[in-house]
């Protein structure tokens, strides 16, 4: 069976994102993939240090809970992203967590000496994500992060599903819409993988 690893990254225990990505979750079970669902809210890790360990070793020096997600990461066929949008960018939960994938990039670029860009990812990911504005460029500094984040992991950006104008809690509620297009988008993510 394929396995989907899904990563809550809001502040908010029932946000927008977080009930999208349980939406998707739900797609994706029910199109015949595994899914194991984190809360990073939930974990206590620590921000990149820059100690440079990975460097030298491919693994971060600090030990804390992002040393379980580590394994979790490398052996998923796809990753589930959420996260709402706070200026322009992730939440902190979720820089927190891309900022420690740091001993990837160092063991894939520095250690394995793999050449930029010429790498055929082997994994899907889907990236969700809400904000409270409706500007043109909300999702752009956020699409980039996400692509040069994913790379490190050998995933693909498959889909994003973005989100404008949703900033109380249950903003998402009231659009259906969106909850049939989460669920659907997980479904696919299970048939892609």
């Amino acid at each position: 069976m394929k396995s989907i690893l899904a990563l809550y990254g809001s502040p908010r225990k029932r946000g927008n994102t977080s009930v999208l990505l349980e939406r998707a979750v739900r797609g994706a079970l029910d199109g015949g993939a595994s899914v194991e669902e984190i809360f990073l809210r939930n974990l206590s890790i620590s921000p990149c240090l820059e100690i440079y360990a990975c460097r030298k070793t491919g693994r971060c020096s600090i030990q804390d809970d992002f040393d379980p997600l580590r394994d979790k990461l490398l052996s998923c066929d796809a990753l589930m992203l959420a996260s709402p949008i706070f200026f322009y960018s992730v939440s902190a939960h979720t820089k927190i967590f891309m900022d420690r994938c740091q001993e990837f990039w160092s063991k894939k670029y520095l250690i394995d000496q793999a050449p930029f860009g010429l790498r055929t990812p082997t994994r899907k990911a889907l990236f969700v994500s809400a904000g409270a504005t409706r500007g043109n460029k909300l999702f752009d500094g956020v699409l980039l992060s996400m692509r040069y984040f994913l790379d490190t992991l050998d995933m693909e950006l498959w889909k994003s599903l973005l989100y404008r104008g949703l900033d109380g809690p249950s903003d998402v509620l009231e659009h259906p819409e969106y909850m049939e297009e989460a669920y659907r988008t997980g479904k696919e993510l299970a048939g892609a993988i």
